[in-house]
C-alpha cells in the first residue's frame, strides 16, 4: 500500500477519549503516557497515549489521512492532532466536508438537494423530541450545523419504548437515529459518512480505503471500505458487528487506539 492509500478514523471513543472512556483497569504505575488531544473551556478534555500520537505522525507519512466525525466542525477544530492538518476532514457525520478546512458549498449544495427531495425537515424531528413528556430523559437538545439534531440524556431513565419508537419516526422520516454514551443523535439518511468519504476518496485518487470506527454511525463507512477496525467497545462492539474484512482489536479504550494505528501502519508498511 502507498499514499494512494486514504485512513479514516473515527474520533471520539477510536482515536481520542475522555476520562471516563480511558479504560484503564491496571495498576497507575503501570498506565500508558497520556497526551492532551482536546482542550474545553480552559481544561483538557480528550486523550490519546503518548505511543499513538508518534504512531499518527507516521500513518500521516505513509497515507492519507482523513478525520470522520460526527462533531460539528467547531468541535472538531477543538481536537490537536499530532502533525500536519489534513487535506480533508468529515464532520458533523458526513454533513460538512472540509477541504484545507474550509466547508466545501458544492458538497453542502448536493447534501441539501437529496435531504429535500426525500426527508421530512429538522423541525420535525426537533418537535418530537421536544415533547414534554420526554423531558426526564431528553435533558438538552441541540441542533448541529442546521443539518440533524442530538440531545444530551439521562440514559438510565430513557424507556425502551421510546427508542422503539424513536426509531420509527425517523424511519419514517428518512432519517436514522444513533445513541452513543450519552448523546442522542438522530440524522437524516442523506447525511452519513461513508458517502462523504467516497467523495474525498474520488477527489484524491485514493484506491484502497482504511476504516476504524465504533459507533453505529461508523458502520456503513467501515463496511465499504477495504479493510475496517473496531474497538471492543461502542455501539458496534455491543451489536456485535462482525465482517470478513474488519479487525477487532485485543483491548479496549484508549489503548484500542493504539493498536488500531499500530494495526494500520502495519498494513501500509
Amino acid at each position: 500500500m502507498s499514499t494512494s492509500t486514504l485512513v479514516a478514523c473515527d474520533l471520539d471513543r477510536t482515536l481520542i477519549y475522555s476520562k471516563n472512556a480511558l479504560w484503564l483497569t491496571g495498576a497507575d504505575k503501570d498506565a500508558p503516557s497520556l497526551i492532551v488531544a482536546e482542550v474545553y473551556d480552559g481544561a483538557p478534555l480528550s486523550y490519546m497515549t503518548r505511543a499513538a500520537e508518534e504512531l499518527l505522525f507516521s500513518v500521516k507519512s505513509a497515507a492519507t489521512f482523513v478525520p470522520v466525525t460526527t462533531r460539528t466542525q467547531a468541535q472538531y477544530e477543538r481536537v490537536q492532532l499530532p502533525g500536519p492538518v489534513p487535506e480533508f476532514a468529515v464532520t458533523s457525520n458526513g454533513g460538512v466536508l472540509l477541504h484545507n478546512g474550509v466547508p466545501d458549498a458544492a458538497w453542502h449544495t448536493e447534501l441539501s438537494a437529496k435531504m429535500a427531495a426525500a426527508c421530512a425537515p429538522l423541525e420535525s424531528i426537533e418537535a418530537h423530541l421536544s415533547n414534554p413528556e420526554f423531558a426526564p430523559w431528553i435533558l438538552r437538545l441541540r441542533r448541529a450545523e442546521d443539518l440533524f439534531v442530538y440531545a444530551i440524556i439521562d440514559r438510565e431513565s430513557m424507556p425502551d419504548s421510546f427508542v422503539a419508537e424513536l426509531h420509527q419516526v425517523c424511519a419514517d422520516a428518512g432519517w436514522s437515529v444513533s445513541i452513543q454514551g450519552r448523546k442522542l443523535y438522530c440524522v437524516p439518511l442523506p447525511i452519513n459518512k461513508t458517502d462523504t468519504l467516497a467523495e474525498v476518496a474520488r477527489r484524491t485518487g485514493s484506491d484502497t480505503v482504511i476504516a476504524a470506527g465504533d459507533s453505529l454511525l461508523d458502520q456503513g463507512m467501515l463496511q465499504s471500505a477495504d479493510l475496517a477496525f473496531r474497538p471492543l467497545h461502542g455501539e458496534l462492539h455491543d451489536a456485535g458487528y462482525l465482517a470478513s474484512h474488519l479487525r477487532l482489536t485485543s483491548v479496549r479504550g484508549v489503548l484500542a487506539g493504539e493498536e488500531i494505528l499500530r494495526s494500520i501502519l502495519a498494513e501500509l508498511a
